[in-house]
């Protein structure tokens, strides 16, 4: 008979089987193995190419023809404006120049009409691959749900180089009692395409992200367009029965569990 392994190396393996089976449940860098004592090969490459895909989609260049177009082919109404900063490089080095709207696209906006419950906006923020990949379904469920609540919607508005903020200023242009900004949130080495939708009551310049919530992780592998939807207008009901987002609703709302945080960006 061999001898029994020593306790130490039982429970090693028994870590290590518990490790691999939770693997199934999370894309999280746990139990990638190791060669002596530096990491596998194959955990290398797939770092590299994670971080390359999280880069790609901080730089990537939305197409926002095709985009524009598929929604008016769903009957949107859209206006596409840019925000002041210049280009990409610009954009990532400048926040603040994401949050304003350059003046041809305030003079846009001021051509639309106004007074609408909600005005959606969709910006490409820090990930063009989540508004491509997640943008069409997602507004498909959320005009049904608003729809549904008998809330109106003003044109929905794509920004170039948008950042959270770019949706007060455009939803106090339009006269909006409330804002739904959509967005590319900032990628990480286990999710490049993933959405943010932030909603704000009364949006207008300046206000702080304290007066917003957030539904994030809108993705594929994530949280669905159609469960997306359902918690953004959960979200935009109790909006408007007190009138408020943010801290104050949370707190309105005791236990319940919203998220109020800072724009991933």
């Amino acid at each position: 008979m061999m001898p029994d392994e020593p306790p130490d190396r039982n429970n090693q393996l028994a870590v290590t089987d518990k490790l691999a089976r939770l693997r199934r449940f999370t894309p999280a860098r746990i139990a990638l193995g190791r060669a002596g004592s530096g990491q596998l090969t194959a955990t290398g490459l797939r770092f590299m190419l994670d971080h390359a895909r999280a880069r790609d989609a901080v730089h990537a260049a939305l197409d926002f023809d095709t985009i524009g177009q598929s929604l008016r082919e769903r009957d949107w109404s859209v206006v596409h404006v840019q925000s002041t900063a210049a280009d990409r490089a610009e954009y990532l080095r400048r926040p603040d120049l994401g949050r304003r709207l350059s003046p041809a696209g305030r003079l846009a906006i001021v051509g639309q009409q106004r007074g609408s419950d909600v005005a959606i906006v969709a910006a490409d923020g820090l990930s063009a691959s989540a508004i491509e990949i997640n943008l069409l379904p997602l507004v498909d469920q959320l005009r049904r749900l608003l729809l549904a609540q008998g809330l109106t919607m003003g044109p929905l508005v794509l920004v170039g180089q948008g950042r959270v903020a770019v949706g007060d200023e455009i939803g106090e242009l339009l006269g909006a009692k409330l804002a739904v900004v959509l967005i590319g949130e900032r990628p990480g080495l286990s999710a490049a395409d993933s959405l943010g939708a932030y909603i704000t009551w009364r949006p207008r310049v300046g206000m702080m992200d304290s007066s917003r919530n957030c539904i994030s992780n809108i993705r594929p592998a994530g949280l669905s367009p159609e469960d997306a939807a359902a918690q953004i207008v959960g979200v935009v009901k109790l909006a408007f029965k007190h009138a408020t987002t943010g801290v104050r609703l949370n707190d309105l709302r005791g236990t319940e569990a919203i998220s109020a945080v800072g724009p991933r960006e």
